[in-house]
């Protein structure tokens, strides 16, 4: 039954063309309107809110949420977390995921990029640079981050970008709770430069490589005995 109620009150939102942050029936109407009781309702909400579907604001009332991507990260985060303490290579299965993503859109992206996109990872790849070269000796995560990011812009896909943002976050708060993986920052800065240069002189194949490798070196350093890992304070990607 609750789980009724819920597809019931998603069909609601879907054939009114609710948008996040409009109010839904109240409790009352929707028990009418269901023909369910108010703990069936209010089970069936709750439900919804941890999807993010909808948003309980005790006092206030009930509001279409933000229908984010944020329970798939904590899901994929949970997921990874549990399978490393059974023994699992979780970690790098989540990281082959994301590089079949990104290795997929790649070719995409090669002439395709504008000019504002192209001088702002110009700029994230000089940024790489001088962290490089800086005290810390590492290239921060907020940057690669940016990089990314402004990378698969330009594909104007909306849920695309909140997908590879999911990943992003999962790999990454599971990678720092689990492993310590040492970098070069140097190479971290060059296969970043060779995938920008690739997708700029719109050569696809190079493209495809360039971003094979830069998660090849991950693997291969995520693949390598615990006892060689050596600490390092910086994130790779």
């Amino acid at each position: 039954m609750p789980r009724d109620l819920q597809e019931r009150i998603k069909k609601l939102i879907i054939d009114r063309r609710l948008p996040s942050g409009a109010v839904l029936p109240t409790e009352p109407e929707l028990m009418e309107r269901l023909g369910a009781s108010r703990n069936s309702v209010r089970e069936a909400l709750k439900a919804l809110q941890a999807m993010g579907i909808v948003e309980i604001r005790h006092g206030f009332g009930t509001y279409v949420g933000p229908m984010s991507v944020a329970p798939m990260i904590e899901g994929l985060t949970f997921r990874t977390v549990a399978g490393h303490y059974r023994g699992e290579d979780s970690l790098l299965q989540l990281l082959e995921l994301r590089e079949a993503v990104e290795a997929g859109l790649i070719a995409r992206l090669a002439g395709s990029i504008p000019a504002a996109d192209l001088a702002e990872l110009d700029a994230l790849v000089d940024r790489m640079d001088a962290e490089a070269a800086g005290p810390d000796g590492a290239v921060r995560a907020e940057t690669d981050r940016a990089f990314h990011a402004a990378l698969y812009r330009c594909l104007g896909n909306r849920l695309l970008s909140e997908v590879l943002e999911a990943f992003w976050d999962a790999f990454h708060r599971v990678r720092t709770d689990l492993v310590d993986i040492p970098q070069d920052p140097k190479v971290t800065c060059r296969q970043h430069r060779e995938i920008l240069d690739a997708v700029r002189s719109s050569d696809v194949v190079r493209a495809e490589q360039a971003i094979r490798e830069h998660f090849g070196n991950i693997r291969t350093r995520l693949s390598a005995p615990a006892s060689t890992a050596l600490p390092h304070p910086s994130y790779d990607r």
